[in-house]
This record gives C-alpha cells, sequence and structure tokens, in this order.
C-alpha cells in the first residue's frame, strides 16, 4: 500500500470516525439500534452540499449538524411518544429522509462541489498547503468532538442519558425523564453522522442521495474494532477506542484494495470485514473455549 493510499484512507478514517460516534452514543450510551444515521448522514452531506454551491461552507455545516440533530428528534419522537420499537423507528425515519433529502438537493440525485469553495480549499488557500490540511482538519476536528463528548457525558445531562441506557427503570424511579435523556442523546447522534455527512461532501467534492447506504454497518464495524483491540473501559477511554477502530478499519479496506482488486468488488469487501469484526467476539469466546477444553483434555492424560 503506498504512502498516498494510508493518508487517504487516514483522513477517511478521521471523518468517519464521527459517524462512528454517533452510532456509539445511540447503540452504546442509550442502548438503542438507531438505523437513522443512514438517512442523516445523508441529511448532512445534503443540507451541505446546497450551501457550498450557495458560497456558504461553513454554515453549510453548522446546519448539517442542525438537520441531523432535527432527525434524530423525530426518531426519538416515534419511539417515546408513539411507542415504535427503535429498529421500527429508525427504517421509518430513515426512509422518509430519503425523499427529504431529494427535496433538499432540488430533486437531483447529486451535486458535484468540483468548482466551488469548500472549508478544506479556503485554508489550503490561506496556508498554501491543500495536502497537509486535508489530514490535519479532520484531526482537529475528530479529537474536538472527542473531547467535547467526553466531557459532557460527565456533566448531568451526560451522566442520565447514560443511566438511561443502563438502566431506564431506575432512572424513572430516580424522577428524571428519560424522554428527554433519549431525545438528547438520539438527537447528538445523528447530528454526529450529519457532521461526518457534510466533511465528506466537502472532502469529496460531490454530495449523493445514496452514500448513506450501508454507513451503519460500517461505523458498527468501526465501534467493534476499536472495543475488540482496547476493550471496554470508561466514557473517554470508548470513545478514543471508536476513534481509532474508525482509522483502522478504513486501513485495512485500503491495503486489501491495493492488491488491484476490481473497485465493483468493494461492498463485499467492505461486507467481509464487517463480518468478520462483528463476529470477533464470538469467534474469541469460541477460541478460549477450545483452549480451555484442550488444557482440560492434556491434564486427563497426564493424570492417568
Amino acid at each position: 500500500m503506498s504512502i498516498v493510499a494510508f493518508m487517504g484512507a487516514l483522513e477517511l478514517g478521521l471523518i468517519y470516525a464521527l459517524l462512528a460516534l454517533g452510532i456509539f452514543v445511540s447503540y452504546r450510551i442509550l442502548g438503542v439500534a438507531d438505523l437513522t444515521v443512514e438517512g442523516s448522514f445523508t441529511t448532512g452531506a445534503a443540507v451541505c452540499a446546497v450551501f457550498v454551491v450557495a458560497g456558504q461552507p461553513i454554515l453549510g455545516i453548522i446546519l448539517a449538524i442542525f438537520a441531523g440533530a432535527v432527525a434524530g428528534l423525530c426518531s426519538a419522537f416515534m419511539q417515546t411518544k408513539m411507542r415504535i420499537q427503535p429498529i421500527l423507528a429508525g427504517i421509518l425515519t430513515m426512509t422518509a429522509l430519503y425523499s427529504v433529502n431529494l427535496g433538499i438537493m432540488g430533486g437531483r440525485s447529486n451535486i458535484a462541489m468540483l468548482r466551488d469553495e469548500t472549508l478544506f480549499t479556503i485554508i489550503a488557500a490561506t496556508t498554501g498547503d491543500m495536502a497537509l490540511w486535508r489530514t490535519i482538519l479532520p484531526l482537529i476536528i475528530i479529537v474536538t468532538v472527542g473531547v467535547i463528548l467526553g466531557l459532557f457525558f460527565h456533566t448531568r445531562m451526560g451522566l442520565s442519558i447514560r443511566a438511561t441506557g443502563d438502566n431506564e427503570a431506575m432512572v424513572k424511579a430516580s424522577s428524571v425523564n428519560t424522554t428527554f435523556t433519549k431525545s438528547v442523546g438520539l438527537a447528538i447522534g445523528n447530528a454526529l453522522a450529519a457532521l461526518s455527512g457534510a466533511l465528506i461532501a466537502q472532502y469529496q467534492s460531490f454530495a449523493d442521495i445514496s452514500m448513506g447506504l450501508g454507513m451503519v454497518v460500517v461505523a458498527l464495524a468501526s465501534v467493534i474494532i476499536g472495543e475488540a483491540i482496547f476493550g471496554r473501559r470508561t466514557v473517554v477511554w470508548n470513545i478514543s477506542a471508536v476513534i481509532i477502530g474508525a482509522v483502522i478499519y478504513r486501513v485495512i479496506l485500503a491495503f486489501v484494495l491495493s492488491f488491484r482488486l476490481n473497485p465493483a468488488n468493494l461492498r463485499g469487501i467492505s461486507a467481509l470485514i464487517v463480518t468478520i469484526a462483528i463476529s470477533y467476539p464470538a469467534i474469541k469466546s469460541l477460541w478460549h473455549t477450545h483452549k480451555l477444553k484442550r488444557k482440560a483434555r492434556l491434564n486427563h492424560v497426564k493424570n492417568h
């Protein structure tokens, strides 16, 4: 794998780490399998692309975050007020967002931004080094977001959200409004997904209506890879593990593709990596059980 391919994987990994953190908030903190992020990821890209074309790339990112949070609140409303199962609520919101995203993009399936100013080109024009800032900018953003999340989940609100995911009945008994904590948690998760989509759109200079397809599985794989390597400890530790897991996933994908495989096989390769990542805990448990059985047989033979 060339250094160019490695740097590209690193940059994409840092940006997709925001999406992985969004899944981490909903799946690990709240204990909710939220599929809304597939739609909110594209929503962030669509909103940002429209404003980039209008000459407002920074405003586009801010509004993309807001749009993602609104999508999360809609899913939370279905789950808490309409009593719809989380997975079904996520599917319904994601399906509705497809039409919303098309409307945002003016009925077009994609928007090109090759000749428009993005956050990356603005900084590059100021510093004179585009290649360097394509790496530094995502790094600064993901570190900032990681620190903010770590601090937030140690506040009273953050602790309430964590407690809701751990034991909702106990939190209700403590007179905490779990509807509110769930709504805030899902809003944060989808806002992070939308921010990731917005940055990817500016990084690649285009937004596509189908760019969110399969993003839930990819983000979940990033979470599991990070946890498999570093384990689960404190919130700050877990956030760091998720970020590194997202980078590792992109590097693995780039390494596999460096063998000059057909790009048409990209989704199949991605699915294989995700399958291995998700099944890793089960494989590890089976291997541990096998070692214990083998050790027990050897001890039995020695004693007899």
